[in-house]
Formats: C-alpha cells, structure tokens, sequence
C-alpha cells in the first residue's frame, strides 16, 4: 500500500510541476480573457454520468465528452466509428456490424472469444438516455444502440464502481435526446461496399412544454467475409415534458430485431492466406444470432427547492434471443427490469464553502428460460431437448457521496457503494442438485480531490475500489471431467476486486494568433487486481489468475488552428502484467493433472501496450459548409493467450472523408452528406482476437480479421 501512496504522490507532484510552469505563461492574461476562453470550450461540457452532474473541470476522474460535432460515424453501424478517439478506450469492430470489442484500461478485455462475446461486452458500464443497458451481470449487448442518434456521449474512463456499482470498469453514457430547439424531420440514406445500405428517419417536435422525438433505422451489410452478413431494425421514440415548475419527465421507447451470421475466427496461416474466408465449423453450423428486443424507461427528475431534488427511474427490458452456437440451437426468453432512486443535497455552510451531497440506491433483475435444442440438417432448432434451465440475476446497490467545494477552486470527494448481486440457475432436466444460488458482496470506496489552479487548468487524483462478478455464462463449471452433475454454478470464481490510483490534469492553453483553441488531458493510473477473470478455451470456461496489475498513462488533446483547422489526438500506454498466476494444466490435457503452468510476470492476454488515434478536419473559409477530414487509427501488437506464445499483429489504419454540412436550399430545407473511404491504404489486419483460444491441429483459431477498403456514401435531408 506504501509503494502505491508514493507513486500516487510523485505522479501528483510531476503534474504540480508542470501545470506551475504552464500556469505561469497564463495567470498574467486578463480575466476576461480567462472566462471568455473557458466558457467558449467548455460552454456546455456537464457531465451527468457522475450520477451529480458536474462541470468537466471538477471531477476528479479521468473523463471524455463528445458532443454532436464529434460524433461522426463512416458507415453508422458499430460504436467504435465514434469511440476509437477515446483515450483508454479499445473500440474494435469483430465483423464490421454492431458485434463490437470495448476495453477501458483493460476492463472488458476478456471479451473477446466465442463464448465471451458475440454480440455483447462486459466489465463496462453502458447508458442510454441514463438507463442501464447493462444486464445485472455485467453483460452488455449492442442491439439497441445505433451510432447514428448519438447527440453526445460521455465516457468515464476511470473504475466507477463506487457509482455505479458491478462491472463498472469504465461508463459509457450515450444521449439521443435531439438538442436542436426547432421541430425537425431528417431522412437519410448511407451505401457503402460490400452490400452495406443505411436508412435513418428522425424527427422531433415540440408540444406546449414537451418534447416528442422518434427515429427508426434499417441496416443491411452483405459483409466481407464468408458467412458475416447481417441486418437490423431500430424505432427509437421519446417525450420529454414538465409536468410542473422544476419536475421533468421523460418517457424512452426502443425496440429491435436484429440478425447477425459469425464467420469465426482464423488461424494465421488461414489470416494470410485468405483473411476473407470464414472458420467451416462456424459456417457449417451456420452460427448466427437472432436477437428480438424492446425497452421502457421513465425517468423523473424534481427540484424540490432550490437546494435539494430527487430523480427517479425506471424501465423494462424484455428479450428474445435464437442462435445457433457450438452444434445446439438456443432459445433464450429474458426479461430484464429495474429502476433507481436518487436525493441530492446542495448546501452553503458558509463564507465560501458549498457541500454537494448525494445518495441512491440501484436495482436490476433479470430471469428468464433457456432451451437448448440439437441442430436440424438446415442449422435449425432439432427435436432433441439438450437442455433446460433457467438463470436469473439480481443486483442491488446503495451509494453516497459527498463533496466539498472550496473558494470554487479545491473540492474534496469521498464516497462508497454497497453491492449484492445474486445469481439463481435451476436446471428442469436435472434429478438431483437442480438448483442452486451464490451471491457476491463488496462495500467499494472511492475518494478524490480536484484543484483548479487557475480558470483554464486543473489537477485532479482518486483513489478507489472496483468490483466485477463473474458474468451468467462465466459461471458454468469447467468441463475438464464431462458435466459437471454437482454444481451449476462454477465454485472457484471469485469477483474481480481491484484498486485504482490516478491522477491527472486538464488544461486549456493560451490563445495565439496561429492557434485559436487548444486543451488537452493527461492522466496517470495505477490498478492492483485480484481475482483476474480469464477465458480458456475460447472462452468454454472461466479461471482466476491470482493477482495481476495495470499502469498507464493516457493523453488526449484538441488543437483549432485559425477556426479552420482542427487537430484531434489521444495515445494510451500500459503495462499489464500477471504477478500471481499459476494454471492447473489438467484442463488442457488430463494427463498433466498436477502440473502447473506458471504465468506470473506475463503480459495480460488481450491488451495491447499502446494505441492511438489522430485526426485532422479541415473546414475551407471560401466554401460554407464543406470540411475534409482525414484519421488514422492503430494500435501495438499483443498476445492472445496467458503462455505469451500466440501474438495479434499490430495495425495502423487509415481513413479519409469529404462532406458538406447544412447546406441550404430554402430557408427549411436542407442537405448534407459525406463520402468516406476506410482502410484507405487497403492494409491486411487482425481487428480482434479470441483470448485463450482453441489449438486445432497444433495451431491456434484466434484471429478476427478487420475490414479491407471499404467506400461510403450518405446524403440526408433535411426540413426544420
């Protein structure tokens, strides 16, 4: 604990000193100045996933806001089109849809194999519109998230489980609610290569006080490799009202019907041969998901007087789920529901102190039957009942906090979290032990302090607690023996429990007359973990690796030249290690039992070292509306398996548009659109891989191609 204080400290004492240097070319500029450039950056950068909305300049955290201007994606289909810039963020497209690999600082990095994700992610806390689609275990799917009416996402890159309870590596808050004032109605239409067709409506509307929106879109990709063509249906539809002075209600409706085909993952020899082919065992057994979805939610927000106000939520997520996956069909009919309470104090105590105060209490429960079926001769559902069971989830968590404000300049944090999520599986085919539950406990703290050192710059540390369970298919036992006939849920998993040091800054930069915005962010981390949770066998089961550790340092910046030009960055580099990790080698091979593999001081599966992103936008000052922009995407090789033997290339990805934005017609309509070319240099590379994958034949199955040069085109219009 000592070894982490100092190097807390000395982190601290590095930023002290450079943001005195900095602060010194600044605190001589007039205060108008100041103001005048703060508010003109960070005018409406509020962040309301701290669960207190607070100014971007006041959390002690590492934080990224992206608003409507940044959220540009090419062919509008998965979030890492609008993610990838992020730093600390590993957002990889598996197939080019919606499937998805998010990792925060390494947090959902195990998702990444057959079992482990298809379709959906883990250890990262997901909201849209403030209501969790995270189910209770800490899964995410992507089903009901569509990139395209994202008006701005909020990412929180650092351990938020002390807010947000399990699996909250990281928090992405995604809002769809239309800022614009005026009613509006939009159309737009996206073709791209490989079959690739995007139809978007929108409109919005105000009645008296209230706002009503919708949108419904329908994507078709033909996909690239063999056997990876998908489809999906969105409606999205929302009203915001006031049913009184300080009380604002909103009701969210979403529904979806979304089908996707897995090619599978490759060998190397397969990679470099041919990386458009898909795995014949996957294609044979035509693995696919057929995901059926919709949800309610109702939020609710009141001021009770000028110092104190609740906020309520609420919401119900049904879901029925085929697939074809690993020779059975599968029937999954799910409902998911839960709803949060939340009351926030604001007070001054006096002279220039204000106290903000907040505490809550979150519960979700999911439950639900499975069914899994032999597979026909045409890949369907067979007439062999395989199994049948049921596995629930319930997770409940109370939270406080308190923060201190000091002269507007220093705040003081501190909090904790309670968390009890229980997990019920009952099997109806079974005679004996056919049910069984197991619950986890964790009180998570968090403390953190910010200090604004001047209107333009800030320091920010924390020191605070995570938790992660085991997510629902993660608990099956190991079937090193067979089937396991005692227990239904694994008996050697633990929860993940980790311990976040960090420390950053922020700081907006004088003006010049080259340079007419710059900021920029850096934060330092430091992350002991026990309990690793770690995939064998493509993820067929789970193991915890004894104790592993991360530290990085991650930087982001944005840089306006003349109001024209704009330079967009972010770096991430770590180090992530096993320290205590020794694997019974009888999983592999019954023969070895009692042998042990020992792991300790590898490089955590999954993780590459460094990755990056770089932009450049220009808009030309002689052609109102026109911008071109040109990004490049990469990242460092890494391995795929805990050995440190199996190794994922790395990749440098290029990508270039031109478009033109609200380009009028009359005084209502307008157009605007875009023309997008990825992978511009048309490179061959592995976007993801599975972590700790099957060895056929002597060699491993783990890589997930990345798309080749792929075109598209969008135009929409528009009537306000």
């Amino acid at each position: 604990m000592h070894s982490y204080i100092k190097t807390l400290m000395l982190i601290l004492a590095i930023i002290c000193f450079l943001n005195g240097f900095s602060a010194a070319q600044s605190e001589y500029l007039p205060e108008e100045e100041l103001q005048d450039s703060t508010v003109y950056y960070l005018n409406q950068i509020t962040v309301s996933a701290t669960r207190y909305p607070s100014h971007i300049m006041q959390i002690p955290y590492a934080v990224t806001v992206l608003d409507k201007s940044q959220l540009r994606p090419s062919r509008g289909y998965g979030l890492n089109e609008v993610l990838s810039g992020v730093p600390g963020l590993l957002a990889q497209s598996r197939y080019g849809n919606q499937d998805v690999r998010l990792s925060i600082r390494g947090f959902g990095a195990r998702g990444a194999g057959d079992r482990s994700n298809s379709g959906t992610s883990r250890g990262i806390k997901v909201l849209i519109d403030g209501i969790p689609e995270t189910e209770p275990d800490g899964r995410t799917s992507f089903d009901l998230i569509d990139p395209n009416i994202a008006e701005n996402i909020e990412v929180i890159r650092s351990n938020a489980s002390a807010l947000w309870g399990n699996a909250s590596g990281g928090v992405i808050n995604i809002s769809t609610v239309p800022t614009a004032e005026n009613p509006f109605i939009q159309a737009s239409e996206m073709m791209g290569s490989f079959g690739l067709n995007n139809f978007l409506f929108r409109a919005a509307t105000s009645l008296g006080t209230a706002k009503l929106y919708a949108s419904f879109s329908n994507i078709n990709f033909n996909g690239w490799r063999r056997h990876s063509q998908s489809s999906r249906s969105l409606m999205n539809l929302g009203i915001l009202t006031k049913p009184d002075t300080g009380s604002i209600l909103g009701v969210y409706i979403a529904a979806a019907s979304d089908v996707f085909h897995i090619p599978g993952p490759l060998t190397l020899a397969q990679f470099d041969l041919d990386p458009g082919m898909s795995n014949p065992v996957y294609e044979a057994r035509d693995e696919r998901r057929f995901n059926r979805l919709g949800r309610i939610g109702v939020t609710f927000d009141h001021a009770i007087d000028e110092s104190n106000s609740i906020s309520a939520m609420a919401y119900v997520n049904p879901k029925y789920l085929q697939r074809s996956e690993r020779g059975t069909f599968r029937d999954f009919t799910r409902y998911h529901t839960g709803g949060s309470l939340i009351y926030r104090n604001s007070t001054s105590l006096g002279g220039s102190i204000v106290n903000r105060f907040s505490v809550g209490a979150d519960e979700a429960y999911q439950d639900g039957a499975i069914l899994f079926y032999s597979l026909s001769p045409e890949n369907g559902r067979g007439s062999t009942l395989r199994d049948n069971k049921r596995e629930g989830a319930n997770s409940f968590g109370a939270f406080l906090q308190n923060e201190a404000v000091f002269s507007g300049k220093l705040s003081l944090i501190i909090g904790g979290r309670y968390d009890n999520i229980t997990y019920f599986n009952e099997n109806f085919l079974a005679s004996t032990n056919n049910y069984q539950k197991k619950s986890f406990a964790k009180l998570t703290p968090k403390a953190g302090i910010v200090y604004r050192i001047t209107p333009r710059q800030s320091i920010f540390a924390n020191i605070g607690g995570g938790i992660e369970v085991p997510a629902g298919n993660e608990t099956d036992p190991a079937g090193t023996y067979g089937q396991d006939t005692v227990y239904l849920i694994n008996p050697l998993l633990e929860p993940i429990i980790s311990t976040t040091f960090e420390a950053g800054t922020r700081h907006i930069l004088p003006t010049s007359g080259l340079i007419s915005q710059a900021y920029y962010e850096i934060s330092f981390y430091y992350i002991h973990i026990k309990n690793d949770i770690i995939p064998y066998r493509g993820g067929r089961f789970f193991f915890t690796a004894g104790k592993s550790h991360r530290t990085g340092l991650e930087l982001s910046t944005t840089i306006n030249f003349f109001k024209s030009l704009s330079l967009v960055g972010s770096l991430s580099y770590s180090i992530n290690k096993y320290d205590d990790y020794k694997v019974d080698s009888v999983h592999y091979d019954l023969s070895r039992a009692g042998k042990f593999a020992d792991y300790s001081g590898n490089k955590t599966a999954g993780v590459p070292d460094i990755f990056f992103s770089a932009g450049l936008m220009y808009y030309p000052e002689f052609i109102l509306g026109l911008y071109l922009k040109i990004d490049l995407n990469g990242s460092g090789k890494y391995f795929a398996d805990d050995a440190n033997k199996t190794e994922v290339p790395a990749y440098n990805v290029m990508n270039a548009s031109i478009g033109f934005e609200d380009l009028r017609i009359s005084g209502h309509l307008s157009l605007k659109g875009w023309i997008t070319v990825n992978n511009l240099w048309d490179l061959k590379y592995a976007a993801s891989a599975f972590v700790n994958p099957d060895i056929v034949e002597g060699r491993p199955v783990y890589l997930e191609p990345g798309l080749p040069r792929n075109l598209s085109v969008s135009l929409s219009v528009g009537f306000n």
